[in-house]
C-alpha cells in the first residue's frame, strides 16, 4: 500500500507523523482492499482559532474513492476525527457488501424452497 503525506505550513514532526502511522494501522485492517492512503495536513492561521488546522484523508479502493476532512483548532484533534470518518464509510462500505451477500444468499434458498414444493 501507498502512503503519502503531505504538509502546509504545519512543520511535520516524527511525533506528529507517528501518531498519524498509529491511526493508519487501523484503517489498514478495516480495509484490506486500499490501494493507496494520501493524508493533508493543513495550518491556516487566517481562520477562526477553533478552526485552524485541516487533516484531510483519502483513500484509494476499488470503485469510489473515500475521502474525509475535518478542521480543529488542535491538529491531533483534526487527525482523530478524520480517521473516525474514514472508519465510519469503511463500515458502511463492508455493511453494504455483506448485506448483498446475505441478499443473494437468501434469494438462493427461496428459488430451492420454491423448485422443491412444485415437484
Amino acid at each position: 500500500m501507498k502512503f503519502i503525506l503531505s504538509a502546509h505550513n504545519v512543520t511535520l514532526t516524527k511525533a506528529i507523523e507517528d501518531h498519524i502511522l498509529s491511526r493508519i494501522e487501523k484503517l489498514e485492517h478495516m480495509g484490506h482492499l486500499v490501494t493507496s492512503i494520501r493524508v493533508t495536513l493543513e495550518h491556516d492561521h487566517l481562520k477562526l482559532a477553533e478552526r485552524q488546522y485541516s487533516c484531510a484523508i483519502r483513500l484509494s479502493v476499488p470503485g469510489p474513492e473515500i475521502f474525509a476532512q475535518d478542521w480543529e483548532s488542535d491538529l491531533y484533534a483534526a487527525i482523530d476525527l478524520s480517521v473516525k470518518k474514514i472508519e465510519q464509510q469503511l463500515r458502511k462500505q463492508h455493511g453494504k457488501v455483506k448485506a448483498r451477500e446475505h441478499t443473494v444468499g437468501s434469494r438462493d434458498k427461496e428459488s430451492l424452497k420454491a423448485g422443491e414444493v412444485e415437484e
